[in-house]
């Protein structure tokens, strides 16, 4: 019934890149994060909050890439509208939530624009993936009254 497209391929691709490298960035962010004080003119003393601050950024990141992976399992196996995808979606929203908060917090201390982009744009993904939470939900209940219908 259902045929993989390129696209979808070719996303789960990126998303498997994305995560391999993300996993590299956070291994390597305690090591980078000296140098990098220096280039931008941080003072050493930054370097533990600010690695801490990427660091778990980072995880959270890596979490929400990890959540990705699985749900592609689900559609590229034919099935996307299962309960297991709806609980992805959740995590992914908690795990965005999160990462808004760690930077709104950071923002108190050391405000940047970005900084403020990074809240915004990761609170309104933890909005997104509530609702495409709930949309999964309704189409699973679609899906399974149609189901018994037959």
């Amino acid at each position: 019934m259902y045929k993989g497209s390129f696209v979808h391929r070719l996303t789960k691709i990126l998303v498997d890149i994305m995560f391999h490298c993300g996993i590299v960035c956070c291994v390597a962010v305690p090591f980078a994060m000296p140098a990098m004080a220096r280039y931008f003119g941080y003072s050493e003393s930054l370097n533990l909050p600010f690695t801490v601050i990427l660091f778990a950024s980072g995880i959270c990141a890596l979490y929400i890439l990890w959540q990705l992976k699985a749900m592609f399992k689900t559609l590229l196996g034919g099935n996307p509208f299962i309960g297991a995808n709806v609980s992805c979606l959740r995590k992914c929203a908690v795990a965005s939530f999160l990462i808004a908060i760690i930077f709104a917090v950071k923002s108190f201390f050391w405000f940047s624009v970005m900084t403020t982009a990074a809240v915004v744009i990761f609170a309104l993904l933890g909005l997104f993936c509530l609702t495409l939470k709930d949309i999964f939900k309704q189409a699973i209940a679609y899906k399974e009254e149609n189901d018994w219908t037959v």
